[in-house]
């Protein structure tokens, strides 16, 4: 049976070291056997993905990269609380926010990068369910912020 680091690794995905909390937060909490991650935003080893309003500076398909790379960030942080991602049982919940302007109406595609890559790594334990919203700004003006609720063995 193939791993949920072995998929990452098949679709070339290295998960960086995450970084620590910008403020008075943990990055991952577990109550019994969920876990909870705090939001992480649009941010890779080498600086973010992007900057901005989606629909204003960012556009549509910047944004869906900038969901993947907040699912990316998402993965390191369990695995650094897990050990290994195979302790995964099922993906329960993602909550995309997407800073966007009033009428940029398409949060559920943008939310798509995260969703998306997290079936790839998880196949049938990544099916999950899903809030999409749309705000006007998000933490160091990252253009997309993600969060998780995880079911673990």
């Amino acid at each position: 049976m193939t791993t949920p680091e072995q998929h990452l690794a098949e679709l070339g995905i290295e998960l960086p070291s995450p970084p620590a909390p910008a403020a008075a937060y943990v990055p991952v909490r577990r109550t019994g056997n969920l876990v909870f991650t705090a939001g992480q935003v649009a941010a890779g080893p080498d600086g973010p993905v992007a900057e901005g309003i989606v629909g204003r500076e960012v556009d549509l398909d910047t944004a869906v990269q900038c969901a993947r790379q907040c699912a990316v960030n998402v993965l390191a942080q369990l695995k650094v609380a897990l050990g290994e991602l195979a302790h995964v049982e099922q993906v329960v919940k993602l909550t995309v926010f997407v800073a966007s302007t009033p009428d940029f109406t398409q949060q559920h595609v943008v939310a798509n990068g995260a969703s998306e890559l997290i079936g790839e790594v998880f196949g049938d334990a990544g099916r999950h369910a899903r809030s999409a919203v749309g705000t006007p700004s998000l933490p160091t003006n990252s253009p997309v912020e993600v969060e998780a609720i995880v079911q673990v063995r």
